[in-house]
């Protein structure tokens, strides 16, 4: 135990960076790292960065609703984070006749911010490292023992290190494929209300065609205040309290960016994997991806089918469809730079080295056997599980009428009236927010292609016993896609999840033979049933392997010689990161060369009036033609700058994060990655990788000359 935790120190302290890789833990940058740091350019210290004692920029980095990142930047609680982080709760204000989605919003005043319900944010208060509690008690444990122990300990610290009384929670996460634990303890504030958002042709401009993409062209930011009770505590919403008094908040700079400025970024990144074999490469690039990828342009095609017919409809399926096809066009890319980048076949060299090197280590020479047996055990069902969450359950009709298996069993095993009013309880409320955002017409058509691609891509032997052959006796050849609308209609025209009347009858009354009959639920239940009973335990079965070899696959890459002339850092987790860099063009291609910078030059040239993607609010196009952009021009171009590039290392997650230059000011807000390096959950491109960001100077001119919000440029710390 000693022997690795000696490696994890070295690994998170001494390494130097040798290009910008690395997300990197605040607590335990280290000598190296820091001393990397200020030599591309960092003017703060150690303790600036992080500290427990003083204010620091963490303290001005917020975890914003749990899915991406936001900064303060005023000392009244202001917060800035993108445009596609709060898009829910812009949507959710808006309706058909005041649509602040499609024509923005400011609030001049405090007193006509709009509640966010549902949203917080969260503070980092502290980082404990319980490696060596957690390993204590996991000792002689391996495998599915291990990972339940394991769980209850997690649980146990999560309790312990939480008051609830100060909404403080702790949340242990595992580092090193489960070779490190921290606790990470937050305090969180639920009075979140949103005091402006661009119109959505700046927030969003450029839509699916431009996401991942550079040169890129948008305004991606909104505004936010967060407010606390008049005691300083946290409180939930009321008219009463008070705009939060941060411990800190981020300086803004209008001076502009050059080639090779410093670049830090603090953040949340959710989720990577750049320490994934060889077996998981190749499973995402032959099964998961490409069938993600499927099945969510059938739901994009049905729902941008409807979305262009009419505003009340683009309005309601608006945030859905940006969650899913921000995601389907990056699986879509991750798999083409896979490919590209040769990934499988440099895992298969750098696993060969680990092979050689745990000949007669008994803890580690099997790895790689037991991984090849866990892969050949699961590769034959993979794709259902994909066709599961992305296709049937791609349907939120499906995805409603599946929840309510725990109606179900409460009423057919429970026995007792507590139970069953409290599942009856729960599921009324889902089922309002379901109805909220349903949209039949979509739904009907996105349920009827889903059933026929899973007929024809999935094994027949998987298929849920008697399901397809009901189909075809009562709706027609399983061949033919009239069929499936033909059962689509059966099921929207039928099921009472649609009806308010007998949903409200049902909720009174839980009666199971009412709910098995009915043909949403029913349907559901049979894909879900036979996914549960046969396949779910086989994915246990192969997750509980596939963690046990992971884990001592890095545990033996820390004790390994040659870790001493690499650069580890811990995978991704959705806790506090920084990551450093430069701003910095590229060359993606032979003869091509891409500037650091866009301008709002670039805006109007891909302006086509009346267009989904690249419309222009007036207001926006009247300044820009005017050439009316104040104290935000860059004086160097004679332009205003919109969007600006970093060598910088982030991932999902890092949404809204801060762009800080060396002087710990903010100079622009990431929102995206490009598409060159889209495999950068597994692997890093030193040469391509770039975060896309927009320039603090188009987020302020949007505010100040088009938004008219002078009230918020006045609370900002504005460095010129």
């Amino acid at each position: 135990m000693k022997k690795l935790l000696v490696s994890l120190v070295l690994i998170v302290s001494m390494f130097r960076s040798y290009a910008d890789e690395g997300m990197w833990l605040p607590l335990l940058l280290g000598k190296q790292v820091y001393d990397d740091m200020v030599k591309r350019g960092l003017k703060l210290s150690k303790e600036q960065l992080y500290s427990i004692n003083k204010a620091s920029v963490k303290d001005a980095v917020v975890l914003f609703s749990g899915f991406c990142t936001g900064e303060i930047v005023s000392n009244e609680g202001l917060i800035f984070t993108n445009h596609h982080c709060g898009y829910g709760a812009i949507a959710g204000a808006s309706s058909v006749q005041q649509n602040l989605l499609k024509n923005g919003f400011w609030a001049k005043t405090k007193a006509e911010e709009i509640p966010a319900d549902g949203l917080y944010i969260e503070f980092l208060l502290q980082i404990h490292d319980l490696t060596q509690r957690v390993e204590d008690s996991l000792r002689g444990l391996s495998g599915s023992e291990r990972a339940a122990r394991q769980r209850e300990l997690i649980a146990t610290l999560n309790a312990e290190f939480s008051d609830s009384s100060k909404n403080i929670s702790a949340r242990v996460s595992p580092l090193f494929k489960g070779n490190q634990f921290m606790a990470f303890v937050y305090q969180r504030y639920n009075d979140i209300r949103l005091a402006g958002a661009p119109p959505e042709s700046v927030g969003k401009y450029g839509g699916d065609t431009d996401n991942w993409e550079w040169p890129r062209h948008t305004g991606d930011f909104s505004v936010f205040r967060a407010y606390m009770g008049k005691d300083g505590q946290p409180a939930g919403y009321s008219p009463d309290n008070i705009p939060l008094k941060p411990k800190y908040f981020l300086p803004v700079s209008i001076k502009g960016v050059k080639t090779n400025d410093y670049a830090m970024i603090y953040g949340y990144p959710g989720s990577t994997n750049r320490y994934e074999t060889s077996y998981g490469v190749k499973q995402k690039i032959d099964i998961f991806n490409p069938s993600l990828v499927a099945l969510r342009e059938i739901r994009l095609k049905y729902i941008f089918e409807e979305m262009k017919k009419d505003p009340a409809v683009k309005l309601k399926l608006a945030s859905s469809a940006a969650s899913i096809a921000n995601y389907w066009k990056f699986y879509d890319g991750e798999r083409k730079q896979l490919i590209r980048h040769d990934v499988y076949r440099k895992k298969l060299q750098e696993e060969e080295k680990f092979k050689k090197w745990a000949t007669g280590k008994p803890e580690f020479e099997h790895v790689f056997t037991d991984l090849s047996k866990a892969y050949d055990a699961w590769r034959p069902y993979s794709k259902h599980q994909v066709y599961i969450n992305e296709g049937i359950f791609g349907s939120p009709l499906m995805a409603f009428a599946g929840t309510l298996q725990q109606v179900e069993r409460a009423i057919v095993k429970s026995g007792g009236s507590k139970d069953i009013e409290a599942a009856a309880g729960a599921a009324d409320k889902a089922w309002s927010a379901f109805i909220r955002s349903e949209h039949v017409v979509s739904d009907k058509q996105i349920l009827a292609a889903v059933l026929q691609q899973f007929y024809t891509d999935i094994d027949q032997n998987q298929h849920p016993i008697g399901f397809y052959s009901s189909l075809k006796k009562d709706f027609g050849d399983l061949k033919d896609p009239a069929t499936y609308k033909k059962f689509a209609d059966h099921v929207f025209g039928s099921s009472f999840l649609l009806d308010s009347i007998r949903w409200r009858s049902f909720v009174r009354n839980p009666d199971a033979n009412v709910l098995q009959n009915d043909p949403a639920f029913s349907a559901a239940n049979a894909f879900l049933k036979n996914f549960q009973g046969k396949y779910l335990p086989l994915l246990q079965q192969f997750n509980t392997r596939n963690d046990e070899a992971g884990r001592l696959y890095l545990k033996g890459i820390l004790q390994m010689d040659t870790v001493k002339a690499r650069k580890l850092f811990p995978d991704a987790t959705m806790t506090m990161r920084v990551s450093f860099g430069s701003v910095k063009g590229y060359e993606p291609k032979d003869a091509v060369t891409y500037d650091h910078a866009t301008t709002m030059k670039g805006v109007l040239e891909k302006y086509k009036e009346g267009d989904y993607e690249f419309d222009l609010d007036p207001r926006v196009r009247e300044l820009a033609l005017k050439k009316d952009f104040g104290q935000y021009i860059d004086k160097q171009r004679q332009d205003l700058v919109v969007n600006f590039i970093t060598n910088n290392d982030i991932t999902g997650g890092n949404s809204g994060s801060p762009v800080i230059d060396a002087n710990g000011n903010l100079i622009g807000l990431a929102f995206d990655g490009n598409y060159e390096a889209l495999g950068h959950k597994i692997v890093f491109d030193n040469a391509y990788n770039r975060t896309i960001c927009v320039d603090i100077r188009y987020v302020l001119w949007c505010i100040d000359k088009v938004g008219g919000a002078a009230n918020l440029i006045r609370e900002l710390k504005i460095v010129k």
